[in-house]
């Protein structure tokens, strides 16, 4: 059972674990080992990552690994993938490969505007509030200077903004709806301070505003706060190739490989049971690489999903189409990315994959992001319509299976052996590895 405690935050590390391990372990040793296991050995670089969050007791590892041979828009890359799911970073490899000698894939960054709402309520007569707000616009925007002057220096900063009656949804609800230029920041810190001040100037004005009544005045701001749902900041990722040289299977030919998997996409455009696993496969490519570069996929994977869903039903993020005898492959998806600030540089490991990529700008990271997940799903379609999915996945799964068995190296090299032309499954794994240690042991 576990109880509750005061002060933990206060806690030293150890003290902090000690509590955990006596209230939530039967073993508390073999707990705390298990958590000190997983520390760096360097002091310094374990403190880097004990100050990333609160309350930290161990480092949480997943597997980076890379994919290479990624043409884009004729720039070879190798991207880095932080994740724990088997087959993702092979598929993604194995598609890389298949488009590099078909032409690579070609991105465009369509746009790059954020978007920061400041919601507040206001009981009173909508077009004076609309004559306040526009007598106010630009004091708004002048108030905000000090937090906005670094970013104008570099291009960036406040778009526009506008009010927007939401009174239908929720009596006596508005909103300031601004929009933010935020270059290589994702920029959520920039944006969170500047619709801070809108809301401090916003209902300090209307305080001194002789066209409101005195209840007018009484401005009431919930909150100011970014979205995360980023439609027009948008990048497209394309592939193409004419029909006849899309399979390389003996038994599908190019035409029957295209019409399937025409139906296969058609099929998640219009079945959102199909769609929303459909588009968890593209976020394993877009996650890993977010992930990777020490971006925040939550944000990513929340503002996708929602542009999924932007016409009324959850729907799939990829499309494809023949033209002329020519398959076009494509997505187009909203991504807010940043390649400097927040853990960009701050983890080794990210520094290091915006290395490896070439020190990107954000919009040459919403085009590798982009790519990674097409490529993804192209991947898992491929293999869908025509292998069928398990055949690959179980393969890659295969070792997973063998360690939770404790499987040595010797039983590791007869298995994946006989596993080349046997179905993967944990049964079969189970019952063969018996049978070979039952040999052994004769």
């Amino acid at each position: 059972m576990g109880k509750t405690i005061s002060g933990f935050s206060k806690l030293s590390k150890s003290k902090k674990i000690d509590w955990i391990v006596d209230t939530y372990f039967s073993n508390s040793s073999n707990a705390e080992h298990i958590l000190k296991q997983y520390w760096n050995s360097d002091d310094k670089l374990q403190q880097l990552h004990d100050e990333f969050i609160e309350n930290t007791i161990s480092n949480y590892y997943l597997p980076f690994g890379v994919a290479p041979n990624f043409l884009i828009n004729n720039r070879l890359y190798t991207i880095p993938m932080a994740i724990e799911e088997s087959s993702v970073v092979a598929a993604a490899s194995k598609a890389a490969k298949f488009w590099m000698d078909r032409g690579g894939f070609k991105t465009q960054v369509i746009s790059t505007t954020k978007i920061g709402q400041v919601h507040f309520m206001y009981h009173g007569r909508t077009e004076i509030l609309k004559a306040f707000f526009i007598s106010i616009k630009q004091k708004l925007i002048e108030d905000c200077k000090p937090i906005t002057k670094n970013m104008e220096l570099r291009g960036g900063g406040i778009i526009d903004m506008e009010l927007r009656d939401k009174t239908t949804n929720i009596g006596g609800y508005y909103q300031i709806h601004a929009s933010f230029e935020t270059l290589d920041a994702m920029g959520a810190n920039f944006i969170n301070s500047c619709l801070e001040q809108f809301a401090k100037t916003f209902k300090r004005e209307a305080l001194l505003f002789d066209g409101f009544t005195e209840k007018e005045k009484q401005i009431d701001i919930v909150m100011s706060i970014l979205s995360n749902y980023v439609p027009d900041c948008l990048v497209r990722a394309e592939v193409s190739c004419k029909v006849e040289e899309l399979s390389d299977d003996i038994d599908f030919s190019g035409e029957a490989f295209a019409n399937r998997f025409l139906q296969a996409i058609k099929i998640a455009e219009v079945e959102p049971y199909r769609a929303v696993t459909h588009n968890k496969g593209i976020m394993n490519g877009i996650d890993a690489v977010v992930l990777a570069t020490g971006n925040d996929f939550r944000a990513v994977e929340a503002g996708v999903h929602a542009y999924a869903s932007r016409n009324g039903s959850y729907s799939s993020l990829t499309h494809a189409k023949i033209e002329n005898g020519i398959f076009t492959f494509w997505l187009e998806i909203p991504l807010a990315l940043g390649t400097v600030g927040g853990l960009t540089g701050l983890h080794p490991l990210v520094k290091l994959a915006l290395e490896m990529l070439g020190k990107p700008t954000a919009k040459e990271l919403m085009e590798i992001v982009a790519v990674a997940g097409l490529a993804q799903n192209f991947a898992a379609l491929r293999s869908l319509t025509t292998t069928g999915i398990q055949q690959g996945h179980m393969k890659m799964h295969l070792m997973n299976i063998l360690n939770q068995f404790n499987a040595n190296d010797a039983e590791k090299v007869i298995l994946i052996e006989h596993f080349k032309t046997n179905t993967v499954s944990f049964s079969a794994v189970s019952d063969t590895l018996a049978n070979l240690r039952m040999c052994i042991d004769d």
